[in-house]
């Protein structure tokens, strides 16, 4: 009883610190008396310390005690029994969600007091360390999540926050595209998780992860469902990874999350962020075990990607894109690894990866500024090393690669024939509509409306050309 006691209050204690860090940053703004530098860095120094002890807390109980699965129940929040329905918060601590939560504190807590110096007397600190309270809550949240619906909250937040922070220099308009545009394809992930969270529940009862998986702990449950429902569910959530971890088709979004701050940079889209995809599917494995089908698309998809990746870094002009596509192509591998069931392996592998690609983009700027020192020193550049790839690919399909590679893939062109202009073109036609149909009840015909439907002032999408 006294270890049980235990686990609850170091488990409610990982939870809390990330809460009462959002809390206490997000009021004193909201109530017009912001923390200064040092007080933020101090109190983000403090919950995260905390939070980080008491996970470390609970991982030395799991090994003390022989516990190799501890849930932190908290209730129903929504019941709704004509529709079977409940939103129930439920967090596990497990051999998966300790040692991501763990990697997450470590990460999250060295990028804050390298952001505290880095961003120092900058205009947006405040804004910086408000957008990063929201990601550490969501990556705790999606780490810990029991349920689907838990699971889900988390993975909001944690693209929020990614958005967001993408257009921090808002003040420029190619940081708000990109950010807005990270956004949308982060919306096309959420649909699918959503559809697949609606799927478990009308499958299964409900979202909790122990009636879906068994209650064996992971990774050793087996999925309640039939091959179809496996498949279903499966590729549903492959999308939704697909689009949360940038992998093909998706992967345009990657370099243009580079418009952040070098800090987000690095925990964002080189160490947790980037993982969330392959952390998904390797909570939710089991559903693997059933389809082979499912199992093959899995693999596919994470070996396009790792060769897309590989060729795509090769090519970029900046560092930090030239690092967003190297993490994509140890995503694809690590996916690649859970298609095959080596589930502890993937695990490491996120691990190892995340702390490496941390270390490389803090280091970014300085290794570039050493870099053009010495070259400036030598009054030379420095001799490059030629890849293997050129050796092994024929001189006719080197310049294809290369173009292919610069554009990478065209795969935002694609994006944007197969989806944005189709959605741009029949929302503006419903727009037409909506302002016909009010102009008519309304007695008037606006001048704007009748511009609107003139095909002679749209272009090719749809929008008003600009004059």
């Amino acid at each position: 009883m006294d270890i049980q006691y235990a686990f609850h209050a170091l488990g409610v204690i990982v939870l809390v610190m990330p809460t009462l860090l959002l809390a206490v940053i997000g009021l004193m703004s909201l109530i017009g008396r912001p923390l200064g530098e040092t007080m933020m860095a101090r109190w983000t120094e403090a919950t995260v310390t905390v939070a980080l002890l008491a996970s470390l807390g609970i991982l030395g109980l799991m090994l003390y005690s022989g516990v190799r699965q501890v849930p932190i129940e908290l209730g129903n929040w929504v019941v709704i029994p004509e529709q079977h329905f409940h939103f129930h918060l439920r967090f596990v601590f497990d051999r998966l969600s300790v040692p991501f939560v763990i990697l997450t504190l470590v990460l999250v807590g060295t990028i804050g007091a390298f952001a505290n110096r880095y961003l120092h007397r900058e205009p947006g600190y405040g804004r910086f360390f408000l957008f990063y309270a929201v990601f550490l809550l969501g990556m705790v949240l999606a780490s810990l999540a029991g349920t689907i619906e838990s699971l889900f909250i988390g993975w909001e937040l944690v693209g929020l926050s990614s958005a967001l922070l993408v257009a921090y220099f808002h003040e420029r308009p190619s940081p708000v595209v990109n950010g807005i545009r990270v956004w949308a394809i982060y919306r096309i992930a959420d649909a699918a998780f959503l559809v697949a969270a609606v799927a478990l529940h009308h499958l299964t009862g409900g979202g909790d992860f122990s009636g879906l998986m068994g209650t064996e702990p992971w990774p050793y449950g087996t999925a309640s469902l039939t091959g179809m429902q496996a498949l279903f569910v499966g590729l549903l959530l492959l999308v939704a990874a697909a689009g949360k971890s940038g992998m093909v088709p998706f992967s345009g979004w990657l370099p243009r999350a580079m418009e952040g701050p070098t800090p987000s940079s690095a925990v964002f889209y080189g160490a947790l962020s980037v993982h969330l995809g392959a952390y998904l599917l390797l909570r939710v494995s089991p559903i693997l075990d059933v389809s082979m089908t499912l199992q093959i698309c899995v693999i596919a998809l994470g070996l396009i990607s790792a060769v897309f990746g590989a060729l795509a870094a090769r090519v970029q002009s900046d560092i930090k894109s030239a690092l967003a596509f190297a993490s994509l192509t140890q995503v694809g591998i690590i996916v690649v690894e859970i298609g095959f069931g080596l589930r502890y392996i993937a695990l490491i592998h996120i691990i190892g990866h995340a702390c490496l690609r941390t270390l490389q983009l803090l280091r970014a700027p300085t290794v570039l500024r050493d870099y053009h020192t010495l070259e400036n020193a030598l009054g030379q550049n420095l001799p490059q090393q030629e890849s293997y790839v050129r050796y092994i690919t024929p001189s006719s399909a080197q310049k294809w690669l290369y173009r292919f590679a610069l554009e990478r893939g065209y795969l935002d062109a694609f994006l944007d024939t197969l989806f944005v202009r189709p959605f741009i073109k029949v929302f503006s036609l419903f727009n037409s509509w909506e302002r016909r149909w009010t102009d008519l009840l309304s007695g008037t015909e606006s001048t704007e409306a009748l511009a609107t439907m003139d095909p002679s002032t749209t272009g090719s999408d749809g929008i008003k050309d600009i004059k």
